[in-house]
């Protein structure tokens, strides 16, 4: 696919160095020359222009991208501007990146209806694996639903997902296991690495210290939990 990433501040940069890791065409777009060198060997292309005039937005190739996806965070204005500028080069997909509920209102009253806000989502993410016991990771896929990471709890080590049921009684879904391994880095700290052990079935066993991807509402993630 074709991305054209619009400012290449830390989450701008890091967007595009993991799509252009993952074999897309991506470009970069920055006003600043000292972004656009630094990352020039990182991402596909890199270009320094300055999105809100609609003069330098018109040399992008802006028809030829699947998404155009607006990073910029530092500066709402230039956000805002940049948004409309694609807007009005009829870009086919824009997704833009908010930092206040206010530019959230402007976008969407422009018709923008994908938005991210990555540090609101990495925060409430971070508190609700702070907050949640047994809990290592999570994501959410809507209000409700979840993908969670979770420590198989003692009461359940030693026995197969078809005895314990976890459907019937807590309307989860096991998808996978992962094992727990302890490797050495290159200085000799001990670094934990978890490896995916196969797709759950129903005669998976649990042991005690692996771990369990589960899929469910939050209430019965919680239940589960309690």
């Amino acid at each position: 696919m074709n991305f054209l990433i619009i400012g290449l501040g830390n989450f701008g940069s890091s967007l595009a160095i993991r799509l252009t890791e993952l074999g897309h065409e991506v470009i970069g777009v920055d006003i600043s020359m000292g972004k656009v060198e630094s990352f020039k060997s990182d991402i596909t292309h890199t270009i320094c222009a300055d999105c809100t005039d609609i003069h330098a937005a018109k040399e992008l190739p802006i028809k030829n991208a699947d998404a155009v996806i607006v990073c910029i965070g530092e500066h709402e204005g230039n956000s805002i501007m940049s948004t409309a500028v694609l807007k009005q080069l009829n870009a086919k997909r824009i997704i833009g990146r908010i930092v206040s509920d206010t530019q959230a209102t402007v976008l969407q009253a422009m018709g923008i209806e994908e938005m991210v806000h990555p540090e609101k989502e990495s925060a409430n993410k971070l508190a609700k694996n702070l907050t949640t016991q047994g809990l290592i990771d999570s994501f959410e896929l809507s209000d409700r639903y979840s993908i969670v990471k979770i420590d198989v709890p003692e009461k359940y080590a030693g026995k197969t997902l078809q005895e314990l049921d976890l459907r019937k009684i807590f309307n989860l879904t096991i998808l996978a296991t992962m094992e727990k391994t302890d490797r050495r880095s290159l200085l000799g700290f001990k670094k934990s690495n978890m490896e995916v052990q196969g797709i759950a079935q129903a005669d998976t066993m649990l042991n005690k210290g692996d771990i369990i991807v589960v899929f469910g509402e939050d209430k019965d993630i919680k239940r589960f939990l309690a």
